[in-house]
């Protein structure tokens, strides 16, 4: 009796969250293991690879909607809205087509028909910011469609590259996308130019704006994510550089490693560390300016 007792209050205070979970659970957890197994293991579709950020992302965004939010989303009145029931419906007739894509596609949709039919507009507005999280994770085509417009990339990828190598002595000859050392060709190939680690690294600074309170701080935002693209561009610049030195040198297992495994992921933690480091650097900014303006202020009105 004692247990019935909290267990019932319990669900009636969280029955909302309960089948939000529960229905997602029994149509998603299955997929979304499929996704987690193949982003850890290197085992899923190379488009889908361009996506691994969800690895962090999902868990965050399901923070923020159960718990950060949790208390403001008890207080919001239970409003149908009609575009619920449109997003579930269509979510749901994606879901059982079997397709890879549009069960993909469906994920977000019936998260947000979910949120839309238990608050409305208010939820929705509430949840915005994971619902973009879990979208912008959420694996897809994207990147297959981008992949024939990246040639411009490449040849300014190969080409500044060759400029650096240059600069060191390096023998090496540009033509196009194809970047020579030793007369030995790297191609700067569509998979090669850095969109994988650009959709990361703008990813993983919406996160740290988030976490850092600084979402609606219009100037943050715009900083870090120019400056977080910045990095990743110039950052992909020279790990192609040092790809075609390896290449050219016959050094096949530090391209090896550097390309495709552990060399690969010190190169993207330490260029995602360098966003962390400059939004410290900013926070640390931003505070000294402020107690600079404080003293300021004190002395005017003494």
């Amino acid at each position: 009796m004692q247990t019935t007792s909290k267990i019932s209050p319990f669900l009636e205070r969280n029955l909302g969250n309960v089948l939000i979970v529960a229905l997602l659970g029994i149509l998603y957890a299955p997929i979304i293991f499929f996704w987690y197994d193949g982003w850890l293991n290197k085992t899923i579709n190379i488009e889908h690879e361009y996506f691994s950020h969800a690895i962090i992302g999902f868990p965050y965004a399901a923070y923020i909607i159960f718990g950060r939010n949790s208390s403001k989303w008890k207080k919001l009145d239970n409003t149908l809205h009609p575009l619920g029931g449109f997003f579930l419906a269509l979510g749901l007739a994606l879901y059982i087509t079997g397709t890879r894509e549009l069960v993909s596609l469906s994920f977000p949709l019936v998260i947000a028909g979910i949120i839309l039919w238990l608050k409305g507009i208010p939820g929705l507005k509430l949840n915005s910011f994971p619902l973009l999280l879990i979208a912008l994770g959420t694996p897809n085509s994207i990147p297959y469609l981008i992949t024939p417009h990246t040639l411009p990339l490449q040849k300014l990828i190969a080409a500044v590259a060759w400029f650096l190598l240059q600069q060191f002595g390096v023998d090496t000859r540009v033509e196009g996308i194809l970047l020579y050392v030793n007369n030995i060709p790297v191609e700067v190939a569509p998979y090669c130019a850095g969109l994988k680690m650009l959709f990361t690294t703008i990813y993983v600074t919406l996160l740290l704006l988030d976490w850092t309170d600084n979402l609606n701080n219009r100037r943050r935002v715009i900083t870090l994510l120019t400056s977080a693209i910045t990095i990743s561009v110039i950052a992909n610049i020279f790990r192609n550089a040092l790809l075609a030195v390896f290449h050219g040198n016959g050094m096949d297992e530090a391209f090896h490693i550097l390309h495709d495994t552990w060399g690969g992921d010190i190169y993207s933690v330490a260029m995602l560390g360098t966003i962390v480091g400059l939004n410290w650097l900013l926070d640390r900014v931003s505070e000294n300016a402020t107690i600079t303006e404080g003293v300021n202020d004190d002395s005017f009105a003494e």
